[in-house]
């Protein structure tokens, strides 16, 4: 009896355990970068280790410029789908969630802004910034208004207000987002926020009523892996411009000169990396043929000097190709001028110099060894007759000649074979350019 008790209790104990929730704590994360893939697949996680850890939220602190509409739908997605509360907060003082950042903030369970933030301006752009074709400008705002209205509604937010960040570009402070419905509090900090959202009924994507428990609760960061932030890192367009530059450079210092096999394996790798961020980015890859016909014209200016004319023309095309590469949908996602000019005049330099040496040095006579001795002039020592000796380079050799030459006659370099020089009579021209230093 006492056994079969003390298994009952066991059991009783087990189910409770398991049926309470594994964790009691909030996962939080930090997004302070435009929106890419990048972050969709950092945000998916942090949304995965919250419904595998049964957080009781998950908190995303956002300071954003806006990003890639196909990024921000992801995000969205990933949003809604959670089966944990998401609570997005924008945070600290001066940021703000612009653009694609206000479609994620107005997707959340729970939105707040910090004081001194602002939100909205999300009207869709083109990707190069240029002015849209009528008709293609109003199918883009239809279909952003027609994805905010899809879930600003069941938010209980005010959609045709939300309507008017997309239609207008309007921007909202954080006063006036919470006085429009567009938010649900202003929090000085993260255990302000904490305090009151706490106890709040909160109406799920999926109809669902869920009473948040959070004050008080343990928050644990879940930070960028470093597959991720190196990533991050390559998703900057000036950070792939650069890489990409250098690795062309590094190429055809290798081919070049081959065999050094270091600025081959480096330009290899800055290559590839910077190929697969502009796989992920917007890019042009129509500016890419400029950045190689830059190239072009500064081995052409080295070849043919043309006294800076193609050089000008290779730093033209390479700042245009530069900064048409990545058509991002707003400026922080497109490479900037200073970077184009910073990168177009130091490698328009270096490829002409390197170029220059180059070509000279596959134009200058081998001045060493017995390919060296042609064309050199030397003093006959013995007579050659028509075997004799000729002092050249301060050494004596053995020389032949077609004819007879006397002592101290001076004599042309015209053939080395088997240590023997294969001389002429000089003429004065010869020893005019010889002999004169």
């Amino acid at each position: 009896m006492h056994r079969r008790c003390l298994v009952t209790l066991a059991t009783i104990l087990a189910f409770c355990f398991a049926a309470s929730p594994a964790s009691a704590e909030i996962v939080k994360i930090v997004v302070d970068d435009t929106i890419h893939p990048i972050i969709v697949e950092y945000i998916g996680r942090a949304i995965q280790e919250a419904e595998r850890t049964h957080a009781d939220a998950l908190l995303i602190e956002i300071d954003t410029p806006g990003g890639l509409v196909s990024s921000t739908r992801e995000i969205v997605q990933e949003i809604l789908a959670s089966k944990v509360p998401v609570i997005i907060y924008v945070t600290p003082a001066g940021s703000y969630a612009a653009s694609a950042g206000f479609y994620i903030l107005e997707a959340a369970d729970v939105a707040a802004m910090a004081p001194g933030t602002n939100t909205g301006a999300a009207h869709p752009v083109r990707g190069d910034g240029a002015t849209m074709d009528p008709v293609m400008k109003e199918k883009l705002e239809n279909d952003s208004a027609a994805l905010l209205r899809s879930y600003t509604a069941k938010r209980g937010r005010n959609t045709e207000v939300a309507e008017t960040a997309v239609r207008q570009s309007k921007s909202f402070s954080a006063d006036e987002a919470l006085s429009n419905h567009l938010i649900d509090c202003i929090a000085n900090d993260e255990n302000d926020l904490f305090k009151q959202v706490d106890g709040k009924n909160i109406a799920r994507f999926d109809g669902s009523k869920q009473i948040l428990h959070v004050a008080g609760k343990p928050v644990r960061m879940f930070d960028l892996s470093v597959r991720q932030r190196v990533l991050s890192w390559l998703m900057d367009p000036n950070f792939a411009a650069i890489l990409f530059s250098i690795g062309l450079l590094a190429l055809w210092g290798e081919f070049s000169n081959p065999g050094m096999v270091l600025p081959g394996v480096v330009g290899f790798i800055f290559i590839l990396l910077a190929l697969f961020a502009m796989h992920l980015l917007p890019t042009n890859y129509e500016a890419l043929i400029l950045v190689l016909a830059a190239f072009l014209l500064f081995g052409l200016e080295a070849k043919f000097q043309t006294h800076g004319v193609l050089t000008l023309g290779g730093v033209a095309l390479m700042m245009l190709g530069l900064v048409l590469l990545v058509d991002g949908p707003i400026p922080e996602m497109r490479v900037k001028w200073v970077t184009a000019l910073s990168i177009s005049l130091p490698l328009a330099l270096i490829t002409v110099f390197l170029m220059t040496i180059a070509i000279k040095a596959r134009r200058n006579k081998i001045a060493t060894g017995e390919e060296g001795m042609i064309g050199e002039v030397g003093v006959v020592q013995a007579p050659l007759t028509p075997f004799g000796k000729v002092f050249v380079h301060g050494e004596l050799w053995n020389a032949v000649a077609p004819s007879a030459v006397g002592v101290g006659q001076s004599v042309v370099v015209r053939k080395v074979e088997d240590m023997t020089l294969h001389v002429e009579p000089a003429a004065s021209s010869d020893q005019s350019v010889k002999l004169v230093p």
